[in-house]
Parts: C-alpha cells; sequence; structure tokens
C-alpha cells in the first residue's frame, strides 16, 4: 500500500494488477518449476540478490531528487536484506561458505545448492 500512495503522491497512477506488473517488468519469469527446497533456496538467493542490488541503484539515484521517496525504499531494502539472509542461513556450509557459490542464474544456483 505505501508503494501505491507514494505513486500517487508524486502523480502517477499506480496499478497492481497481475496483467500490468507482468506488462511492466523487467526481469524474466522466475525460472524454477517442481524442484525441492534447497534447490529453490537456491534459486531465490540469485532473485533476492538481483532485487537488492535494483534496490540499491534506486536508492542511490533518489538520494538528491525525492529523499522520501528514498527513505521508503531504505525500508524496503531492510526487509529484502533480513529475507535474504534467512534464505541464506539455508544454503551456509560449515565454513561460512554459500552452496550456491557465485552462481548467477537460478537454475545453475538450485543445482549447485542441490549438491550440498
Amino acid at each position: 500500500m505505501q508503494t501505491a500512495e507514494r505513486i500517487a503522491t508524486l502523480g502517477g497512477s499506480p496499478s497492481g494488477t497481475p496483467g500490468a506488473l507482468v506488462s511492466q517488468r523487467s526481469w524474466d519469469d522466475y525460472s524454477i518449476g517442481r524442484a525441492g527446497t534447497i534447490e529453490h533456496l537456491g534459486a531465490l538467493d540469485v532473485v533476492y540478490t538481483g532485487v537488492i542490488e535494483a534496490h540499491r541503484k534506486a536508492i542511490e539515484a533518489t538520494e538528491e531528487i525525492d529523499p522520501v521517496t528514498q527513505d521508503m525504499l531504505i525500508a524496503h531494502s531492510g526487509q529484502l536484506e533480513q529475507f535474504h539472509w534467512f534464505v541464506r542461513a539455508h544454503l551456509e556450509k560449515a565454513d561460512g561458505s554459500l552452496t550456491t557459490g557465485n552462481a548467477r542464474t537460478e537454475r545453475s544456483a538450485a543445482k549447485r545448492a542441490s549438491k550440498r
């Protein structure tokens, strides 16, 4: 709700219907179908990394022009980072490294995670 209110405040017209979201997004569908929990967690590690990186770019871009929106993005980022940590807690090896390594795609992360 907060995001939609901010869009309206800035003069936009928020549309949160599934069709509108799909037509306006810049990312591909989640690529993992039926798989085990650990494979999904591996893929979600990559997804969260991408979303958090995008938020950080948006935080930087709004620093000078819109501190209210920047503050909202910072709050969202904090929540995203917490959930990312929850995911990564299941992917961590005894030495602290991640089973997903430096995987860049959902499928490669899922495959690496399954080889724990």
